[in-house]
């Protein structure tokens, strides 16, 4: 019975390595990926540190699969509001810029740990299998809202685009832009940077 109270407990999520992964969020978000250990996502989780071990080896293959995690979910946000635009008829390139800035507002230890490599297994294949992911969509024409010609290589107007959001995104939550201002304001400021970008991205 102790043992199978234990084990609801611990696999609330419905699953362990999922469980360990939003630890780390939780974690991150309050004191930083560089505070994160297994046996602290364990016991956030409601596990025995042996029963965390049995899915990542150390710390640095559970912030591996985090960053991992995390460039899945920006490929998919930025996907999901690129179709929601067309459906709507909007600026699809602005509905992208915002929801890769939106990203990192709401997810900030997702956004740090995407490419934390002094953190992670840079050679995993996960790992390696999100980035390409993610990079086909920034380089297949800001996820098909600019003119793409070579979806291969980096155009300069998909660099320009890439960039702006990530380095607004960046100042946002790692920066001294808005730091007291709310969401919405910093919302708007991005929006105002990327029609500001715009003409640059015609050509």
């Amino acid at each position: 019975m102790k043992h199978n109270r234990r084990q609801k407990r611990g696999y609330h999520h419905g699953n362990l390595a999922e469980s360990l992964l939003d630890a780390v969020d939780e974690l991150a978000s309050q004191f930083g990926l560089e505070a994160v250990t297994l046996r602290g996502c364990a016991k956030l989780a409601g596990v025995a540190p042996s029963s965390a071990f049995r899915h990542y080896a150390d710390k640095r293959a559970l912030i591996t699969a985090f960053a991992a995690r995390a460039l899945n979910d920006l490929s998919d946000h930025m996907l999901a509001a690129a179709e929601r635009a067309r459906l709507e008829d909007a600026d699809c390139f602005r509905a992208v810029g915002l929801a890769y800035i939106e990203f990192a507002l709401d997810k900030p230890a997702f956004f740090r740990a995407m490419w934390y490599e002094e953190g992670i297994y840079s050679n995993d294949p996960v790992y390696l299998e999100a980035t390409r992911k993610l990079s086909e969509h920034l380089r297949g024409g800001f996820a098909d809202t600019l003119p793409d010609d070579d979806d291969a290589a980096f155009s300069p107007q998909e660099l320009l685009a890439w960039s702006a959001v990530h380095g607004l995104a960046s100042l946002f939550i790692d920066g001294p832009i808005a730091r007291q201002q709310e969401k919405a304001e910093k919302m708007q400021m991005a929006a105002n940077m990327l029609k500001a970008v715009q003409p640059s991205l015609a050509g």
